[in-house]
């Protein structure tokens, strides 16, 4: 069996997702005379672009230092003809409309200086028809020598006009003519894309989020993704889009770790078990709701599927650019957004907060998800949640046992209130969360619970050597440290 080890930096980290066009502004970016933008904080279901660059992201990352981010997921950068950049035309270019190779040099300089890890998003599964090679067979149809990069089926190409009863006739994602399938068995295309991985490492970024790798099958292909990716440097992680049992992947041949939805999903409807959506459908992310027993089985599950090295490595998320928004799912419930960030930061993985939901952003399914930042609206930004997300990643950065500590669960004898302790050599933490709105004494026994310090505390509190007396307040969480 192959060893399991995943990069330490990532067991440590608080991740920043962020979407490029929609995430800031930079100052220092200058276009092309004559290109016109919608303006900043357009409807999302707009398909135009709204001006973002990478430059914004440099330029804001002291803001993002002081929420205690660590680590930034950038969705795709490279040189595209659509807003969210699944559409790859040139993979060795970030988009020009970003800033080009050189903003990224001066993001990846930046946050390095910080300490800040930079991951970036690779779609490899598909390209798009402005893909050079792709554009080639378009042009020179049977003759183009990059015919068999791709799994063309017939002639001539229905690259734009296809529908029901003529779909398009070459493989493509979701049967969607604009992204044309790789045929990741030709040498040239397989010898391409690891290329690309190589390169862009080599330039310094610190490892892979990739796009529907469950749609390539060739599992070489992957393991051999990963010996170019560890022989560059052996600290770059590898996350898979892999919204369910990860476990094929997860052997230490392939990937790190994967987007961890199902443990994200589990927080929410047990945070916010009374004001879900239930009436959202999204595949992968059930609405109903969870109580603790249900909750503790649910995270179990998970956590069993996987090596420990794997569990903390995860990418432990509640949203991302794929799915509603946390706060639209719990129709704009704080408190369960609250309570899920608590859990979400106390457990093994690596938390990751998708931009502007720290400010109360609340859009629904994509593309209502992918809203502009509003920097340009401070008066709505909810101040609270921010200064919450900052208690946490504090918390989580000051004491390993938060990140790295082996997790026990504790009897509460409560439906509604969650309990575990977390232990690292001789230093504990214990974790409480009350989703009822109505408050609840719990006691748990603890021994040297005296010596226990709360973070996090709750209304009322007593300690002695054997035992721990809570007074939970409705929705509040507590979290000790001794």
């Amino acid at each position: 069996m192959t060893a399991i080890h995943t990069p330490e930096w990532v067991k440590h980290a608080v991740f920043y997702q962020i979407y490029p066009d929609r995430f800031a502004r930079g100052s220092a970016m200058r276009h092309d005379a004559g290109l016109q933008f919608m303006p900043w904080g357009s409807d999302p279901r707009l398909q135009g672009y709204q001006g973002g660059d990478l430059y914004g992201v440099a330029e804001k990352l002291d803001y993002l230092r002081d929420l205690g981010v660590t680590a930034l997921y950038l969705n795709p950068i490279f040189a595209s003809a659509s807003n969210h950049r699944y559409h790859t035309y040139d993979y060795l270019q970030v988009d020009p409309l970003l800033g080009g190779n050189a903003a990224l040099r001066q993001l990846l300089d930046e946050a390095h200086r910080r300490g800040m890890h930079v991951v970036l998003d690779g779609v490899f599964n598909h390209a798009s028809r402005g893909f050079w090679a792709f554009h080639h067979i378009l042009e020179n149809g049977p003759t183009s020598p990059y015919l068999d990069w791709f799994l063309i089926e017939d002639w001539p190409l229905r690259a734009y006009h296809s529908d029901a009863d003529n779909p398009p006739n070459y493989q493509c994602w979701w049967d969607l003519p604009a992204l044309p399938k790789f045929n990741i068995h030709n040498p040239g295309a397989r010898h391409y894309l690891l290329s690309v991985a190589r390169f862009w490492l080599e330039f310094g970024i610190d490892g892979w989020r990739l796009d529907v790798p469950q749609e390539i099958t060739d599992d070489s292909f992957w393991q051999e993704f990963r010996q170019v990716v560890k022989g560059v440097n052996p600290q770059a992680w590898i996350c898979g889009e892999i919204w369910d049992d990860a476990s094929h992947y997860l052997k230490g041949d392939m990937f790190d770790a994967v987007m961890n939805y199902p443990l994200g999903n589990a927080l929410l409807r047990f945070a916010g078990a009374r004001t879900l959506r239930r009436d959202y459908i999204k595949p992968h992310l059930p609405m109903t709701p969870l109580d603790a027993p249900a909750l503790i089985a649910a995270l179990d599950q998970q956590w069993q599927r996987y090596p420990r090295a794997v569990n903390e490595a995860q990418l432990n998320l509640l949203d991302s650019h794929d799915c509603a928004r946390a706060l639209w799912m719990v129709h704009g419930d704080d408190s369960a957004l609250r309570l899920a960030w608590l859990l979400l930061f106390c457990l093994p993985g690596a938390p990751c907060v998708y931009y502007g939901t720290e400010v109360g952003l609340n859009g629904g399914d994509d593309p209502d998800c992918r809203e502009a930042f509003p920097w340009h609206q401070p008066g709505v930004w909810d101040s609270s949640l921010q200064h919450q997300l900052r208690l946490l990643a504090t918390m989580r950065h000051a004491h390993p046992v938060l990140r790295t500590g082996s997790l026990h669960w504790l009897a509460s004898g409560e439906t509604e209130v969650i309990a575990f302790s977390r232990r690292l050599g001789g230093d504990r933490a214990l974790v409480v969360v009350n989703s009822d709105s109505r408050p609840h004494r719990l006691t748990l026994p603890m021994s040297a619970a005296d010596s226990m310090t709360a973070l996090v505390s709750p209304l009322g509190w007593q300690a002695d050597s054997h035992e721990l007396t809570l007074n939970l307040g409705g929705r509040s969480g507590a979290v000790f440290i001794g």
